[in-house]
């Protein structure tokens, strides 16, 4: 899978969900997606405080910020990588035997514990809410277990009221920050008949509307102008959400949880659709500490029991709309990032401006193609082998060969 000097060779991506059908309003070939059109998106962790989201952080990403039994232990935001599990990922390593292994990654940011009354000013307040606002998809991690040694913020454990704390605060934040913009619009609008203006004065009367009947703004139906206008208001509760369920160890090896089915019901019933997985913090703890031979003991003794990081992650990648591709050859493999939907251009455009500026075309074979023909060859021989155009939305498990226009170099005078 080599490839000429002009380009780096291949492209191949992790396993995501099938792509969200457009609103009906917009055109079936936009797939315009809510959030920044970037390939460098964040989850950020969000919870009560004394969850356990920063021993979560820790163990996720190998890391090790302070988790201590108080309040707001966690004040300044820490951000790491997550390695993206992969499987194809390692098949290509392997057929390659590269000189260096790059993986995808995901990032993720540790952000410090609310209270009730945070979109007021209470706890940490409004620092905790610019750093969600600077995150682009949400780890919503809720408690469902008892420890004596563990305070909870509220006095006991309640995980579905703590849902609704955590999910009201970050609407009261929206609402407050939509009422400010709307205002000035209306004067506006007031004196001069301006479309734009309107439209988007419709479009936040419209997440106002939502956000007061206690619905969160990425389950509106945006057609195409007003997922724009979204996107600039910011909006915490615009961000993809996956609920995380903090159970204890012994919970969580026995399967078994008061909470779980309450939990769900809540998830179903707010928020359908998005993803809800139990763990344990100090399980995952205790399994990054065993030995192979250890874990191998365990899983003997409790089949089906293992860490659900590798899961989390992906979910978490998969919910900020990424897929990735890779280079691939004796020097190098590794993993580059795209936004689902991506035009060939752009993903060009991840390795090199150059490569985006100058797209002639992309040749293309699906990772699957090649993995059952075993080579490049093989692939072209099969009919396989595709050459595509500008216009060509780049698939999850493509693998890509880009052909550019190098630019002119100026002359010396």
């Amino acid at each position: 899978m080599s490839a000429p000097a002009s380009a780096p060779a291949s492209a191949a991506a992790a396993p995501h969900p099938a792509p969200a059908k457009p609103s009906a309003k917009g055109p079936a070939h936009e797939h315009i997606l809510l959030g920044r059109p970037s390939n460098n998106l964040t989850m950020g962790i969000v919870g009560l405080a004394n969850v356990g989201k920063s021993t979560f952080f820790n163990v996720l990403t190998n890391s090790s910020v302070r988790a201590e039994n108080f309040p707001f232990c966690t004040i300044d935001p820490s951000t790491a990588r997550a390695q993206v599990p992969d499987e194809r990922w390692e098949f290509l390593c392997e057929k390659c035997q590269p000189q260096r292994r790059i993986p995808a990654f995901l990032q993720v940011t540790d952000i410090a514990g609310l209270i009730r009354g945070a979109a007021s000013g209470q706890g940490l307040g409004n620092a905790f809410l610019s750093n969600i606002q600077a995150v682009d998809g949400i780890f919503h991690l809720v408690r469902s277990f008892d420890d004596e040694e563990i305070t909870h913020v509220e006095g006991n454990v309640d995980p579905c009221r703590d849902l609704d704390i955590v999910s009201q605060e970050l609407r009261l934040k929206d609402i407050e920050v939509l009422e400010k913009k709307r205002e000035p619009l209306e004067r506006l609008l007031n004196r001069a008949n301006d479309k734009t203006k309107k439209a988007e004065f419709e479009c936040i009367n419209k997440c106002l509307a939502m956000l007061q009947e206690g619905r969160d703004v990425r389950f509106g139906d945006w057609d195409s102008k007003e997922v724009e206008f979204v996107n600039s208001f910011t909006l915490l509760t615009a961000k993809p959400v996956v609920f995380l369920v903090n159970l204890s160890s012994a919970d969580y090896v026995r399967k078994r949880n008061r909470w779980l089915a309450p939990i769900k019901q809540w998830v179903d019933s707010h928020c359908p659709g998005e993803t809800l997985i139990p763990f344990s913090a100090p399980f995952e703890t205790e399994w990054q500490a065993m030995t192979p031979e250890a874990r191998t003991a365990f899983t003997a003794e409790h089949p089906g029991v293992t860490s659900i990081l590798p899961k989390i992650i992906l979910t978490g990648y998969n919910a900020l709309s990424l897929i990735h591709f890779f280079t691939a050859g004796a020097d190098e493999v590794k993993c580059w990032t795209v936004r689902r939907h991506s035009k060939a251009p752009r993903a060009a455009g991840v390795i090199h401006t150059d490569f985006e500026r100058g797209f002639i075309c992309a040749e293309v074979m699906s990772y699957e193609d090649f993995h059952q023909h075993g080579s490049e060859q093989e692939v072209r021989a099969a009919g396989k082998y595709m050459t595509k155009g500008k216009e060509y939305e780049v698939l999850d498990g493509d693998i890509l060969l880009f052909k550019f226009n190098a630019p002119q170099q100026g002359k010396k005078k």
